[in-house]
């Protein structure tokens, strides 16, 4: 119970602590490639305590709305202690790949209905957006995991790391893989793919009312998000090298979540936002590649 505890903790600290940093480290690679300075590495740790210090204004009211910005950021933390780090997840136990993905589009939810309460029609249209784009991409993320699951023989995604880094790459993970990124980009709201967002046409969608420690909690969950879904990412298709040294392949696999996130950072700055129209064909032909990853994992390839 006490390993279980310490794991849970770790997991959770690993969510919380680390993602201000790699979002710093992010901003540092997009500032040298507009050549600019930019701000410092640790800067997102400023903005998070300069946000939780504002006052807590509110365009809406109930229960229901004061929680949304603790229960996103709660989902986000619930999902790292069923994702591998390193490791085994410490809850892996409590869920499988459909846990996961479940848990994993919690927060998006939650992020839906708080611009859907905001009162303001900026937040309605980019909850609106943030739903297409969901629909879009979370089949995707499912048709990968299910890849490996049908190569493991298992939902468990410790079975799926397990087989993955015993057996090495193949046809169908390699597909699946990279359909994971291209839902990873999404899912971090980044570019090209910044709809829901939208900063010059909906001047932050569904986040557009929010301020101060909301704000704050807001921000930390999508930044935690993507730190664990990369983690994800490089656990399930990218294992090796795998030494069973908790420490060392923790660290092996900050690593691989920091290359992930500096390519997803790099797509990030070189390309437009697409419309919404193209970004559902674009889904549409990521989903069709994730669906031949199956297709190729059924016959053994």
């Amino acid at each position: 119970m006490v390993w279980l505890l310490l794991g849970c903790l770790l997991n959770v600290a690993i969510a919380l602590l680390l993602s201000p940093l790699y979002e710093g480290l992010l901003r540092k690679m997009r500032a040298a490639i507009h050549s600019r300075v930019g701000p410092p590495v640790t800067q997102p740790y400023w903005d998070l305590l300069k946000l939780l210090g504002k006052e807590d204004l509110r365009s809406g009211g109930g229960m229901a709305y004061a929680a949304l910005p603790a229960l996103t950021l709660a989902s986000v933390l619930l999902l790292a202690t069923l994702t591998p780090m390193g490791a085994a997840a410490p809850l892996a136990f409590a869920g499988d790949m459909i846990v996961v993905l479940y848990v994993a589009g919690m927060s998006a939810v939650l992020i839906m209905l708080s611009g859907m309460t905001s009162g303001s029609p900026y937040g309605s249209v980019g909850s609106s957006r943030e739903m297409m784009m969901a629909l879009s991409v979370e089949p995707a993320l499912a048709v990968s995991l299910a890849v490996g699951a049908l190569k493991a023989g298992t939902l468990a995604l410790g079975g799926m790391v397990d087989f993955q880094a015993q057996n090495g790459p193949s046809v169908s993970m390699s597909i699946a893989g990279l359909a994971f990124f291209l839902a990873l980009q999404a899912q971090s709201g980044k570019l090209p793919f910044d709809i829901a967002e939208a900063d010059q046409e909906l001047m932050g969608g569904p986040l557009v009312e929010q301020s101060g420690p909301r704000l704050a909690l807001f921000r930390w969950a999508l930044w935690a998000k993507q730190l664990v879904l990369a983690f994800l990412l490089v656990e399930v298709f990218l294992p090796w090298p795998r030494l069973g040294i908790p420490v060392v392949d923790l660290l092996a696999s900050g690593l691989k979540v920091l290359g992930v996130l500096l390519l997803v950072a790099l797509i990030d700055v070189v390309n437009p936002r697409l419309r919404i129209d193209q970004a559902m064909g674009y889904f549409m032909r990521v989903g069709l590649a994730s669906v031949s990853a199956l297709a190729f994992a059924v016959i053994g390839r």
